[in-house]
């Protein structure tokens, strides 16, 4: 494909002003954020134990996830050492969300986000006390992608989040409260998937309910084929079963044809079953619902040094640029891999 061609289709893309990066948090500003964090502990039904992150979110009002307090025989949070038994919670099990309320407490409450508006490669603060971490732990990283889902999205970022981690709070850096980690994909290569505050928000509103009511199954723990797409298709993707890829991102894209998401893996499918045409298509009509689509941009890259197409290779890395490092990077060691194998 001419250089002219590939450039017009990606006239769809609109490059945001480039502008200095945040400035990383300083170790003064992440230690106020750790002083509203809480381990949760529990006792099982089945003399077990299991642990939990939590995080204020009033004085006396933790949020958590309800996985890690379900089949509790007992539960209790600790601060600085201080232990503290729930009089009661609120919960939304659908979405693993859980609210501890607490008698004589007095926590420092988080400030939680009112705007609900997020970016992809947003930079955030994930920290959490794993079961084997004697102190919070802290990792800088970035919003990956937004999956919309009952009136809010789930966020997924770079950090990755251990056992015990789970209920832990996710913060942008001006310190506001944006989600909750909760789940992870399986396998090596895993994604870390986060709740949003705005569910948060809503559950706060909700009655409270006795600690071993009768619940449903969170929305991830469902049968493989009632979870949501951006769910099933993980493990085809990263695994290259690209006619499941292509069947999955087609369904998603027809339940939400406004999705960028959708396209991308239905462009990522045509790409490895050598459908360079459709592949176009898709990937360029996730960048007209989604500006600086990362994937879409590393993927038209690919294809474009596939082609010879030098220029545009330089015009997207020049966008990567202002976009997402770290899919700059990626697409730079891509483009690394190709070269050397082509003097293999």
């Amino acid at each position: 494909m001419k250089t002219a061609k590939l450039l017009y289709l990606l006239g769809l893309v609109v490059p945001f002003a480039s502008a200095a990066p945040p400035a990383e948090p300083t170790d003064a500003f992440i230690y106020q954020l750790k002083e509203s964090l809480v381990k949760v502990a529990v006792n099982t039904k089945s003399g077990g134990h299991g642990f939990g992150t939590g995080v204020a979110v009033s004085k006396d009002h933790i949020v958590t996830n309800c996985h890690v307090v379900d089949n509790a025989n007992g539960i209790s949070v600790s601060k600085w050492g201080v232990e503290y038994a729930p009089v009661s919670m609120q919960a939304d099990w659908k979405h693993d969300l859980c609210i501890l309320k607490f008698e004589w407490a007095d926590f420092k409450p988080v400030i939680m986000a009112e705007s609900d508006a997020m970016q992809y490669e947003q930079p955030v603060i994930s920290i959490s006390m794993p079961s084997d971490s004697p102190a919070p732990y802290v990792e800088l990283s970035a919003i990956k992608a937004l999956y919309p889902m009952d009136d809010g999205e789930v966020i997924r970022t770079k950090a990755a989040f251990a056992i015990g981690a789970s209920g832990s709070p996710v913060f942008d850096y001006s310190g506001n409260l944006i989600g909750i980690s909760t789940f992870k994909s399986p396998g090596r290569n895993a994604y870390f998937y986060n709740m949003p505050v705005k569910w948060v928000r809503a559950l706060l509103q909700q009655p409270a309910m006795q600690f071993d009511a009768a619940h449903a199954l969170p929305f991830w723990d469902a049968p493989e084929d009632g979870r949501p797409f951006f769910m099933q298709i993980v493990l085809p993707f990263q695994n290259n079963r690209w006619a499941d890829v292509q069947k999955i991102a087609s369904n998603w894209r027809n339940a939400e044809p406004n999705n960028a998401e959708a396209w991308f893996y239905l462009g990522a499918a045509a790409q490895n079953q050598n459908d360079s045409t459709n592949a176009l298509k898709h990937f360029n009509k996730a960048l007209a619902l989604h500006p600086n689509h990362p994937a879409s941009l590393q993927a038209l890259a690919l294809m474009a040094h596939q082609q010879g197409n030098a220029a545009a290779v330089n015009t997207i890395r020049a966008v990567l640029k202002t976009v997402s490092i770290d899919t700059l990077q990626s697409l730079d060691d891509a483009l690394g891999a190709l070269q050397q194998c082509a003097t293999c």
